[in-house]
């Protein structure tokens, strides 16, 4: 079931969401078994940054009886951690590269996207522009107008493909994806959490570090299909699709509804191999035609 993504060659649409699957350290503990059975068709990043972050103060996580809220924080090696330590091990893995950036700025964003771009062993770049878990972010991909101009500033900086994820915490995902399609990306991913809280079972008191998180889990599936769709009806460029997708079927939905990729984030803390028992179901089943965009097969 191979699809072409982007240019991208990828054996089947099922992909991990960011900052869901950490893959240097599933090397650790289990060797290079998992370059012969990698769950993914394409390696999504963990969050890079300019600069390193700790992430938020614990307690980072609540699970939920649909899903859980995270309050990581973006915790990462910034750049120069990333190009030296980070991506040589991660070029190792048998499918293509997409690193996920974030700044607070075009400015922030730029030398992420310049330098990160030019190495050959990246094949896209996802800007988040939607983590509900710090305060940079959020704010540009909430809007149609600064998310536009986002991409108008940072576009010319590299020929790799730009995926600009989206967040679900805004009046209007679909016109955010028109204005950021407009101005250069060549695709978008949706959904990410959504903003949540949860309080202590004793004190009532906020439970994170971080006061509120983001929500994942089949609790989002119903709102990821409905953005999705919304999306689709708005734009022509690629679409991936993720929010509480446990199984083929659901990731069929996804599909249906627009997506030309699936990406599968929750899941893989309670199965690690989700991403390979999805993409088998969906083999199994037939995948539902694409509606736009430019997946084949």
């Amino acid at each position: 079931m191979p699809i072409d993504f982007l240019g991208i060659e990828l054996a089947h649409p099922v992909v991990n969401a960011s900052g869901t699957f950490d893959a240097i350290a599933a090397r650790r503990a289990f060797g290079d078994a998992l370059l012969d059975a990698f769950p993914f068709s394409a390696y999504v990043t963990k969050t890079v940054t300019g600069e390193p972050r700790a992430g938020n103060a614990p307690p980072r996580l609540w699970e939920l009886g649909a899903g859980m809220i995270n309050s990581i924080g973006l915790p990462n090696k910034g750049l120069h951690g990333f190009l030296a330590e980070d991506l040589p091990r991660l070029a190792e893995l048998p499918v293509p590269l997409i690193v996920n950036v974030m700044g607070g700025s075009a400015e922030a964003f730029a030398p992420l996207i310049e330098l990160i771009g030019a190495r050959d062993e990246v094949a896209a770049l996802e800007l988040n522009v939607s983590c509900p878990n710090v305060s940079t972010g959020l704010d540009i991909g909430a809007e149609p107008g600064p998310a536009g101009e986002l991409l108008a500033a940072v576009r010319h900086l590299t020929d790799k493909p730009l995926i600009v994820k989206l967040t679900p915490n805004c009046a209007s995902p679909a016109a955010v994806a028109a204005a950021v399609a407009a101005a250069g990306a060549d695709a978008v991913s949706l959904v990410n959490t959504l903003r949540a809280m949860a309080a202590h079972p004793r004190t009532a008191r906020p439970w994170l570090g971080g006061r509120t998180g983001g929500m994942s889990g089949p609790a989002l599936r119903a709102v990821a299909l409905a953005q999705v769709a919304a999306v689709r009806a708005a734009v022509d460029v690629p679409i991936v699709g993720m929010g509480g997708v446990q199984t083929a079927r659901h990731a069929a939905a996804l599909l249906a509804a627009g997506a030309q990729v699936v990406a599968i984030g929750t899941e893989s803390f309670r199965d690690p191999l989700a991403g390979t028992r999805v993409a088998q179901g969906l083999r199994a089943a037939g995948k539902p035609q694409q509606t736009a965009g430019n997946a084949v097969g």
